[in-house]
């Protein structure tokens, strides 16, 4: 199977993003999508990007399109850049997978493609037009504006006296996220920077580097340590003590401090949002930037987004402390992490997560299951009443009391606790979550969720599965 739209944008293996499939993908979307004649072109630091960069921008340059090459850079600062200028962009980037895929994010004038855009670009992929003049190439400095952004909301001193703390590895956002730091004050330590791309995922954060990032904290005694995915669209943060701050989570406290009166999250953010009674509306949608940037679309007044990792949409022209803080749709992993710490103040980051309705998410997976398999038990469990029955009395629940089928089988159970079962939209995965009143119990139904849910799968195939280990977040 070659690469194909998910959650994220085109991905797939290295060896199979050819030039022609990349050519071919380009084209079809200079095709169909509207870009004004211009192409911003970005990537990350994986071996692979600068070559499947360079096919891009030939590419691009062949259709008479004018090319501003970003060179290594933020997927947020890429947008950011082409939103200023009215332009298209591409994006390369196989975000927080492993170095052995990769993988392209398109953006027309409007921002991040929709679904329907993704459709029509497939359908396309047999366009081929060339102009017959040829486009030109510029050279682009996407990042000074976007620290820019950053110092003109929240002024020089929004972080005075902060000790931080960076976690560089291989994201390609990693020199930047330290420059907006210190431009906001904070004395900033840079560690483990690293030479070869290391796949961070910031919703499945390894236990070896939860106990790195411990220590971390204890050697240096910050306030915070920050860092984000090979891409820098999502954050990862802790806050004193170590201890990572969920991303959704993040996006609760950057929507409210940031005045949004109504926020759009996928089903698979915790329920705090609706808690917190802040907001006038929650919004939810399926898994992907792309589904809450249409729910987005459909909504009104100062509308704002995040994901459970923890990338934050900005829908309307906000205002920070010091100044204008204009719109971005698209995941942003520094605006999340700077109004997190900003709105915590002299109290610390830990009090202020605190504060938030104690709702915790624990996730994991089953892999090598077939998306026609997750399908089948997803529907039964949704329509056979005994077989969702014995699943809650395994999980040591015995009332359901509300089903959501918007992404897979959503079932809220007792005191609020919730299980939650959804194929995965580009792997042969079955991905489970809980939610409950604390870390503890959403663990423990994790684990049980887990167990049940495996042995279901085994005996409906023969084959051996390969269990995960569950994450907490």
């Amino acid at each position: 199977m070659g690469p194909k739209f998910g959650t994220s944008g085109l991905r797939g293996l290295v060896a199979d993003l050819t030039p022609e499939r990349i050519e071919a993908h380009v084209s079809a979307f200079l095709t169909v999508c509207q870009t004004g004649g211009k192409l911003f072109v970005g990537r990350d630091l994986r071996p692979s990007s600068g070559r499947i960069a360079q096919t891009v921008i030939a590419r691009a340059l062949a259709h008479g399109v004018s090319v501003s090459d970003c060179g290594p850079v933020p997927t947020p600062a890429l947008a950011l850049a082409a939103q200023s200028a009215s332009a298209g962009a591409i994006m390369v980037t196989g975000s927080h997978i492993p170095a052995d895929r990769n993988g392209l994010k398109f953006y027309t004038l409007q921002g991040e493609i929709t679904k329907a855009e993704e459709s029509a670009i497939s359908a396309a992929l047999g366009s081929r037009a060339t102009s017959l003049a040829r486009g030109v190439l510029h050279r682009h400095d996407a990042l000074a504006p976007f620290m820019a952004r950053y110092c003109t909301a929240f002024g020089t001193q929004a972080l005075a006296g902060r000790r931080l703390v960076v976690w560089s590895h291989s994201a390609v956002g990693r020199d930047i996220l330290v420059d907006i730091l210190r431009s906001l004050g904070a004395t900033v330590t840079e560690v483990a920077r690293a030479d070869h791309f290391i796949p961070v995922d910031t919703e499945a954060v390894a236990d070896t580097d939860r106990a790195f990032l411990q220590e971390i904290a204890r050697l240096h005694r910050c306030d915070a340590i920050l860092s984000t995915d090979g891409d820098s669209d999502r954050p990862l943060m802790t806050d004193e003590t170590g201890k990572l701050v969920p991303g959704d989570i993040l996006g609760q406290i950057a929507a409210q401090y940031l005045g949004a009166d109504t926020v759009v999250t996928p089903i698979t953010s915790n329920s705090g949002a609706e808690q917190k009674g802040c907001f006038r509306s929650v919004i939810r949608t399926r898994i992907g930037s792309p589904y809450v940037i249409a729910g987005m679309a459909g909504a009104a007044g100062r509308v704002a987004g995040y994901e459970a990792n923890g990338g934050f949409l900005l829908g309307y022209g906000a205002q920070g402390p010091a100044g204008p803080l204009p719109a971005l749709m698209t995941r942003d992993s520094y605006l999340p992490m700077i109004a997190a710490l900003v709105a915590a103040g002299p109290k610390g980051l830990a009090a202020r997560v605190a504060a938030e309705p104690a709702r915790f998410t624990a996730s994991t997976r089953l892999e090598q299951v077939p998306t026609a398999m997750s399908a089948a038990l997803v529907d039964r469990l949704r329509t056979a009443s005994d077989v969702q029955a014995a699943l809650v009395a395994s999980l040591g629940q015995d009332t359901v009391s509300d089903v959501t089928t918007i992404d897979g089988l959503r079932l809220t159970l007792g005191k609020g606790r919730i299980v939650h079962l959804r194929a995965s939209g580009n792997a042969p995965e079955l991905r489970l979550y809980t939610e409950a009143e604390t870390e503890r119990t959403a663990n423990d139904l994790l684990a049980r969720l887990h167990r049940t849910i495996a042995d279901m799968l085994a005996a409906d195939s023969s084959p051996a599965l390969r269990r995960a280990t569950p994450r907490t977040g």
